[in-house]
């Protein structure tokens, strides 16, 4: 599976799958390492989609009491504490726990109740590429250790923009995963809603999961406009294997969820450089795309 080494880029390979209704379908027996492209240029097919928290959180705190964390401790990452919350943020490998992990999800509110949400170029390389294959979310990885089991991913679903051109503001991924023990992921850990048309300004904590590292940091701090389709943040030290991490608002301490307004990806792929992160805006288009999955999934 090919591999770009740059500041958060995941380039996908090919392998073993097919594309069914405009939804690629990642095989059972994903070990093959035949390879297929499931772009613009398939046959018969033209796809539309294919297919320690603070107190809890910042959005919790009266307004007073977030200014001044943020101010002293706004854009500075840390490790992530274990928590149901952070449960649902996990890392994708290739193959199983003992492969390289190379990009960050979490698990997404949906009717199949077993949608994750990422970047795009987590699971597909765009424009003249393919999609990734033979892959597992591993919720709350710690330390080598899988404490959440290991899911395979069955369905990949992003933007025919994405595929066309590598479309910065719809670099975002809705992935499907089989179940475990006969369990839906979303019945194990919970699901965080998604936030489309939120608006610049918000106040989000994002959870990721650093390639060279064992364990998740966090980091929370105020969202700004990179430009009308696009988000910035400052949050030091997100590197490479933080892309497809959540930006998680208005979070409620009685349900323990929050709303996932952005994921680190579009501008740059994420940002260049580990202290700067970018979103694409998540507007109509996303929750189209994400209809599309829960649809199509179901």
């Amino acid at each position: 599976m090919q591999r770009i080494t740059t500041a958060r880029k995941r380039r996908p390979g090919g392998g073993s799958a097919a594309v069914l209704g405009g939804v690629l379908v990642l095989l059972a027996s994903a070990c093959s390492s035949s390879s297929s492209s499931a772009g613009s240029g398939s046959a018969s097919v033209t796809p539309t989609v294919i297919g320690q928290e603070v107190s809890g959180s910042p959005s919790a705190w009266s307004q007073e009491r977030l200014q001044e964390a943020l101010a002293k401790h706004g854009g500075t990452s840390h490790p992530a504490k274990s928590t149901s919350v952070n449960a649902r943020v996990g890392a994708i490998f290739d193959h199983d726990v003992n492969g390289d992990h190379f990009c960050t999800a979490s698990v997404v509110n949906s009717a199949g109740k077993n949608l994750l949400l990422t970047a795009a170029h987590c699971v597909h390389s765009g424009k003249g590429g393919s999609y990734g294959s033979d892959l597992v979310f591993v919720p709350e990885y710690r330390d080598g250790n899988a404490l959440q089991g290991e899911w395979p991913i069955t369905k990949i679903f992003v933007d025919q923009s994405w595929i066309d051109s590598s479309d910065p503001d719809m670099d975002v991924a809705f992935v499907a995963l089989g179940p475990l023990d006969g369990k839906k992921i979303q019945d194990v850990l919970g699901g965080d809603t998604l936030g489309v048309n939120k608006g610049f300004g918000q106040v989000v904590r994002i959870t990721g999961y650093p390639s060279d590292a064992s364990a998740p940091i966090s980091c929370f701090n105020t969202t700004t406009k990179q430009s009308d389709t696009q988000m910035k943040i400052a949050c030091t030290g997100f590197p490479g294997g933080t892309s497809g991490s959540p930006w998680l608002s208005s979070f409620d301490q009685k349900t323990r969820t929050g709303t996932v307004i952005g994921v680190i990806g579009g501008y740059q792929e994420g940002g260049d450089t580990d202290d700067v992160s970018y979103s694409p805006y998540f507007g109509d288009k996303v929750q189209t795309l994400y209809d599309q999955a829960v649809s199509q999934d179901n």
